[in-house]
C-alpha cells in the first residue's frame, strides 16, 4: 500500500490547512519508524515501513499526481490511500471513501489525472472561507488558534484511520474511524 499525504513543500507552507496530509505522514513516520528511501526520481520524501510506503510529493499540489505515478510504478502499487485537505467538510471531520470527483481540488485532480480516480481518499474537513474569493489564501494560511489547540488530536485520529486501513477494509474502518463533527470549545 501507498499512503500518500498532500500538501507544499517548504517551510512557507509548513502548518497551513493545505498541508494536513503531510503532517498526517509525518506523525504515522514516526508511529512506524519509517525508514527514508532515498530517489530523486520520485520527486518527494518517500519512507518505508513493512511492505508499505509513506509519500510526500514534493511537486507542489497541483502536480502530486506525477510523484504517485513514479512511485505506484516503480514498486508496482495496486492500492493507493491518499490523505487531503477538504474545503467542503467543517474542520475536524474526517471522512474515509474510494474515488469520486476531485471538488475542485487541483492536488486530487492531478492524481485523477495520473492514477485514475480509483484509489482510497482520506477526506479532513478544513471549512471554508467566508467568501470564494478567499479560498487560495484560506488554504494557504495556517490554522487558528482554536483549531491549532486540536490539530495534535486530530491529526492522531487519522493516524488511527490510516493504521486501521492496513488491516481491515475501508466499509470498516470508514464506520470506525469516521468523525462528522468535531466539537472546538
Amino acid at each position: 500500500m501507498l499512503i500518500v499525504g498532500l500538501g507544499n513543500p517548504g517551510p512557507k507552507y509548513e502548518k497551513t490547512r493545505h498541508n494536513i496530509g503531510f503532517m498526517v505522514i509525518d506523525e504515522l513516520v514516526k508511529r512506524f519508524n519509517a525508514q527514508k528511501l532515498s530517489s530523486s526520481s520520485f520527486n518527494g520524501e518517500l519512507f518505508k515501513f513493512s511492505n508499505h510506503y509513506l509519500l510526500k510529493p514534493l511537486t507542489f499540489m497541483n502536480l502530486s499526481g506525477i510523484s504517485i505515478a513514479a512511485v505506484k510504478k516503480f514498486y508496482k502499487i495496486d492500492e493507493v490511500v491518499v490523505i487531503h485537505d477538504d474545503l467542503d467538510l467543517p474542520f475536524g471531520t474526517l471522512r474515509f471513501k474510494r474515488g469520486g470527483g476531485h471538488g475542485g481540488h487541483n492536488g486530487l485532480k492531478s492524481i485523477d489525472e495520473n492514477i485514475s480516480s480509483d484509489y482510497i481518499r482520506v477526506r479532513m474537513g478544513i471549512g471554508k472561507p467566508e467568501h470564494k474569493g478567499e479560498v487560495v489564501s484560506y488554504v494557504l494560511s495556517d490554522f487558528n488558534k482554536e483549531e491549532q489547540e486540536y490539530l495534535s488530536e486530530w491529526v492522531s485520529l487519522a493516524c488511527q484511520g490510516v493504521e486501521s486501513l492496513l488491516e481491515h477494509s475501508l466499509e470498516d474502518v470508514s464506520a470506525k474511524h469516521t468523525i462528522k463533527k468535531f466539537q472546538l470549545k
